[in-house]
């Protein structure tokens, strides 16, 4: 596809207001990939939508199929079970020159074909939570007919939030598990070190704090540095020191396996949701 087909996706609606979309909508104003009077939302919350238009200066309203018609580009930021029901809504007003991005976890690109009644043109994509403060990680599952162009304006909507990755739709529900899912398990891990520095006498604030960085450090040292996780574990843990006894402990209490098994829990369940499940 040729630059001035892509120009032709000039505005952009989002089915539901949440949290993921507002983060969405603030990356992409940054990011001037749209302007404001290109972006509608669609929710059926009043006060949502209220709030949505005097902050941001978008455009809103409260009927999906309307939203569709007068969009380009089409972001499917809804509930797994009610999507379905979304589906059925929009679905005289698509067509092939549109593209949908559906956010819905557990749900493939069949099952959105199957609930349209013409031919149309699909990505999905699963974002995490901290793309609520620009930090999100996004991976992307192109439909059949996407071309290149196409994928590259999307992928530099999610990198207005974030990371992301293109993938085959196959390995969606274990990106799921990893970094759909994964925000929660490393909540856990900051608590949990949190809790272990107040037992040993430090203030909860404090304690908080410290984890909270030092998690956020780890990880940009990992994405900034591109060097194995275990090196830089190498890299902290001195002979006969404490960082050494501490690892020892992890270990003997099955860290890897536990983060493993929860991965994997988390896969079978996105799959279940989406039925693909064998």
């Amino acid at each position: 596809m040729r630059e001035s087909s892509i120009n032709k996706l000039k505005k952009i609606c989002f089915i539901g207001a949440g949290n993921m979309v507002e983060a969405m909508i603030q990356g992409i104003l940054a990011a001037g990939l749209y302007r404001r009077q290109e972006m509608l939302a669609a929710d059926s919350v009043k006060d949502r939508l209220d709030y949505i238009r005097e902050k941001y200066g978008i455009k809103v309203t409260g009927n999906n199929k309307n939203a569709v018609e007068w969009s380009d580009l089409v972001i499917l930021a809804v509930k797994p079970q009610v999507m379905d029901l979304v589906l059925e809504d929009i679905r005289k007003a698509v067509d092939d020159s549109k593209i949908l991005i559906s956010i819905a976890a557990g749900i493939p690109i069949s099952k959105i074909f199957d609930g349209l009644t013409k031919e149309a043109k699909v990505i999905r994509v699963m974002p995490n939570t901290p793309a609520l403060v620009k930090e999100g990680a996004s991976a992307i599952a192109p439909g059949r007919g996407i071309l290149q162009p196409e994928l590259a304006l999307v992928r530099k909507i999610f990198e207005s939030i974030g990371k992301a990755v293109v993938v085959d739709e196959r390995l969606m529900d274990a990106v799921t598990g990893l970094s759909g899912s994964g925000p929660a398990y490393i909540f856990m891990v900051i608590e949990a070190m949190a809790d272990g520095g107040v037992k040993m006498g430090l203030s909860r604030d404090v304690a908080q704090l410290l984890a909270a960085q030092t998690v956020l450090g780890a990880a940009k040292l990992v994405l900034e540095t591109g060097e194995h996780p275990g090196r830089l574990k190498d890299m902290v843990a001195s002979p006969a020191g404490t960082t050494m006894e501490g690892l020892h402990s992890l270990e003997a209490g099955g860290l890897r396996a536990l983060f493993i098994s929860a991965i994997e829990a988390a896969t079978r369940r996105s799959q279940d949701l989406g039925g693909s499940r064998k």
